[in-house]
């Protein structure tokens, strides 16, 4: 006689393993963010928040970092009122919380060629909707009022004979951050596919993965080494000039939208915009005497506007020349076995063409805020101290009645000039990686 076989154990399981799966991807990214938020806000000062706003600030930071917006409101009915709002990415913050995610998430698929399409489809859904509640209770966190000083004499003893005392308060915008925050994470499970070695696909997708691939993590290093050297320069810098915390609070928070800007203006994109004001945003010297352009113009922030405040900025030309043609070796080298040059050209500039999209998109910039009483305009301190602190600012107020940050991508240029990169440079590289005797790592499939 055969043994019967043994009961399964009661429940589901997978289902509950799938869940516990998600749930893991959603912690590790939610905490890889908070404690380089905190980090950061704490460089930046917003330690000494008053009434314990620190929590409420680091829950509108992440909120931010996946592409949420921040509202300020408030005042003291006629006699005060505010009028400010913030949508910027603290892509510090959400580069470590998408590594951190993509990390755990392509880890529980390991030792694993391909996979089931289904499977995937529910990681995907099952994370998605784990980090859909997350947002919501991030949302939820992202919300206090402060009391605002109001900064100069005649406006103190205006409100102490009316015994009125304004306050601001911020909230991050539910639909906002829950809708944009959910696109963001689908993009790094599609960049983590598009990318990863590790990551399996149904067997019919491996050909288009082996074709995308190369490319795509060649555009990905591009990204990450910008990031090295801006990290680099900022410890120089702050080594040289003593502004240790300061530089800390930039590199914490805000490091990727500086060089990626760097980057983009390197290939010849420009971004236009506006400064007014003292906003307090970690924006370098050279940068905000481009923006502030006379009498509230919109200016244009280019390698020629940048190199006439600074002449070193003409080194971001061949910054990108140089690491884009790295890119363009570097995909032809991993490419599989009998790719042409002029297919390597292509496949680089569609690479980069998504990049430079998703960098526009990433370095966008609106903050303005604005605190009047009676129409006196007021800025000193709280909500300055505020708005700063949030996006890893260290400059407070210095009595002014408002700041307005504005800094929009030209992408219908960026976007074809880094297309036309990727030709000219994945071309080259297939050439030169013909040369070095590599015929692929990959083979291509053979049909039977």
């Amino acid at each position: 006689m055969h043994p019967e076989p043994p009961t399964p154990a009661p429940g589901p399981p997978g289902f509950l393993r799938g869940w516990l799966d998600a749930l893991a991807v959603v912690l590790a990214g939610l905490a890889a963010m908070a404690v380089v938020a905190a980090l950061g806000l704490w460089a930046a000062g917003a330690d000494a928040l008053p009434e314990g706003g620190f929590p409420s600030v680091l829950a509108a930071t992440l909120a931010l970092a996946v592409g949420g917006t921040v509202s300020l409101d408030g005042g003291a009915g006629f006699f005060a009122q505010v009028d400010a709002g913030i949508t910027a990415m603290p892509l510090s913050v959400g580069l470590v919380g998408a590594l951190a995610m993509v990390e755990v998430f392509l880890r529980q698929l390991r030792f694993r060629a391909v996979a089931h399409g289904g499977e995937l489809l529910g990681r995907v859904a099952r994370t998605a909707a784990v980090w859909v509640v997350a947002l919501a209770l991030l949302t939820v966190g992202a919300k206090h009022t402060f009391a605002v000083p109001l900064g100069n004499d005649l406006a103190e003893q205006i409100g102490g004979l009316l015994g009125v005392n304004p306050e601001v308060g911020f909230h991050a915008e539910a639909a906002t951050t829950i809708g944009l925050g959910l696109l963001w994470l689908l993009v790094v499970l599609a960049a983590a596919f598009a990318v990863s070695r590790r990551a399996p696909l149904p067997r019919n997708l491996v050909p288009f993965q082996q074709a995308v691939r190369p490319a795509a993590f060649a555009m990905l290093l591009v990204l990450l080494a910008y990031v090295a050297i801006g990290v680099v320069v900022g410890l120089i810098t702050a080594a040289v000039h003593g502004n240790a915390r300061e530089t800390m609070a930039v590199l914490l928070l805000a490091l990727p939208n500086l060089v990626w800007l760097a980057f983009g203006v390197g290939t010849g994109a420009e971004w236009h915009g506006h400064l007014t004001g003292a906003v307090g945003l970690p924006v370098p010297k050279p940068l905000a005497e481009v923006l502030r352009a006379p009498e509230g113009q919109e200016a244009t922030v280019s390698l020629g506007t940048l190199a006439e405040q600074d002449g070193r900025a003409w080194w971001l030309l061949p910054l990108a020349a140089v690491l884009l043609l790295a890119a363009g070796v570097l995909a032809a080298y991993r490419a599989p076995r009998g790719v042409r040059p002029w297919q390597h050209a292509v496949r680089l500039a569609a690479a980069a063409a998504v990049t430079m999209l998703l960098v526009g998109v990433w370095t966008r910039v609106y903050a303005e805020y604005g605190l009047s009483v009676l129409g006196v305009g007021v800025g000193e301190g709280g909500l300055g101290d505020l708005l700063g602190s949030v996006l890893g600012g260290t400059n407070p107020l210095a009595g002014l009645g408002g700041g307005t940050l504005v800094l929009e991508p030209q992408l219908w240029v960026a976007v074809p000039l880094a297309a036309g990169w990727g030709l000219v440079t994945g071309f080259l590289g297939g050439l030169v990686a013909a040369r070095l005797g590599r015929r692929g790592e990959v083979e291509p499939p053979v049909a039977p």
